[in-house]
């Protein structure tokens, strides 16, 4: 078994049949709470084989702590028309027993490993994730609660409110400086005729005076004469 041990780690078992005959067998270990192995027994055809699949679970491996698990694959030749396993492995006679035994060894991976497996994955193609087939993964979306999403709701109610406020103000102040620049131009169109108006006015008042004081003198003069 190849470490590091803080996974599951599976090791496949090959059994073969090379008789003419069909053979039971079964795999035994002395450490049954730590391993699972599937399957742990049955029947293999005369010239077949059957994979064994031994996973070891997770641990605390220790490099100082030598190894004491042992597997045993035990076989015999499989009676005509079997019906029972367990009446099978109960019924056989020890010398027509055969058996295999297996020590566990286990290895962790040193640091050349290591470096090489970095380097084989550095080295490896990047495939172009837009050619794959079938639908692409979908991104990791995060959900908001109601009140998140009510708070949201509100404030962009709240600057849709705001927005068209400062619209109206602009539209107010552009019409108002529109509305001032029409004045200032009128009052310079005027200030001519009314500076005339003022001149003439102020002219012709003299004029009238010495009217009016013609005529009195005349009037004071014919009484006199007179």
């Amino acid at each position: 078994f190849s470490g590091p041990f803080t996974d599951v780690v599976t090791t496949n078992l090959k059994l073969r049949n090379p008789s003419d005959r069909k053979v039971c067998f079964k795999v035994k270990t002395t450490a049954p709470r730590r391993y699972c192995v599937r399957p742990n027994s049955g029947i293999i055809d005369p010239g077949s084989s059957v994979i064994v699949s031994v996973m070891l679970q997770p641990f605390d491996y220790d490099p100082n702590e030598k190894s004491k698990h042992k597997f045993m694959v035990q076989t015999t030749y499989a009676p005509p028309n079997i019906t029972d396993m367990e009446a099978v492995w109960k019924e056989a006679k020890p010398d027509e027993l055969m058996d295999s035994k297996l020590r566990c060894v286990f290895e962790m991976p040193n640091e050349n490993d290591k470096l090489n497996d970095i380097d084989a994955s550095k080295s490896a193609p990047v495939l172009n994730t837009s050619k794959q087939d079938g639908p692409m993964p979908k991104p990791h979306s995060v959900s908001l609660n109601d009140t998140e999403t009510r708070k949201l709701v509100e404030e962009c109610k709240r600057l849709q409110a705001e927005i068209m406020k400062l619209t109206d103000e602009n539209r107010h102040l552009r019409d108002e400086g529109l509305r001032l620049r029409k004045v200032a131009h009128s009052d310079k169109s005027a200030s001519p005729t009314a500076l005339a108006l003022r001149d003439n006015g102020s002219n012709s008042l003299p004029s009238l005076l010495v009217v009016i004081a013609a005529i009195f003198i005349g009037f004071f003069l014919g009484k006199f004469i007179l």
